[in-house]
């Protein structure tokens, strides 16, 4: 099963791996130190919820491992992994439209709402980190 080893790490490329879907029982970490923000992460199979600043980032339905997870002006990248199918909830701009890629195919256009919430669902395996990319259209 691929799961981030600790609840949280950096990667040396700049990127955040995060998260442990095998886990029974909820584990947290809080304050984790990442490019000057602080971060916290909870897990376990049922959820993983990540924030920056106390402010939500991602979280995904059953819980789920990402990889190298990140965000720039107009673009967000990452793996994941999982047990099943996860739905994936990711906190980008309000009211925009976005072009998102799972496993290197289109799904198409998906519009954030009022919140900035954009929803989208991976076929995932437990084995296997599977790309997700979102784009501003």
């Amino acid at each position: 099963m691929k799961t981030v080893d600790t609840l949280i790490r950096s990667e040396a490329d700049g990127g955040l791996s995060f998260g442990d879907f095998s886990l029974q029982e909820k584990k947290k970490l809080a304050d984790f130190k990442h490019n000057g923000d602080l971060y916290k992460i909870k897990t376990f199979n049922e959820i993983t919820k990540l924030e920056r600043n106390e402010t939500f980032v991602y979280e995904s339905v059953p819980g789920s491992a990402v990889f190298d997870y990140k965000e720039s002006a107009d673009t967000v990248t990452f793996s994941v992994t999982g047990a099943s199918d996860i739905q994936i909830t990711l906190e980008l701009e309000p009211d925009t439209e976005y072009k998102a890629y799972v496993n290197d195919e289109m799904l198409g256009l998906i519009k954030t709402n009022l919140g900035g919430k954009l929803v989208l669902s991976v076929d995932a395996d437990a084995e296997k980190a599977i790309p997700v990319k979102i784009v501003k259209a």
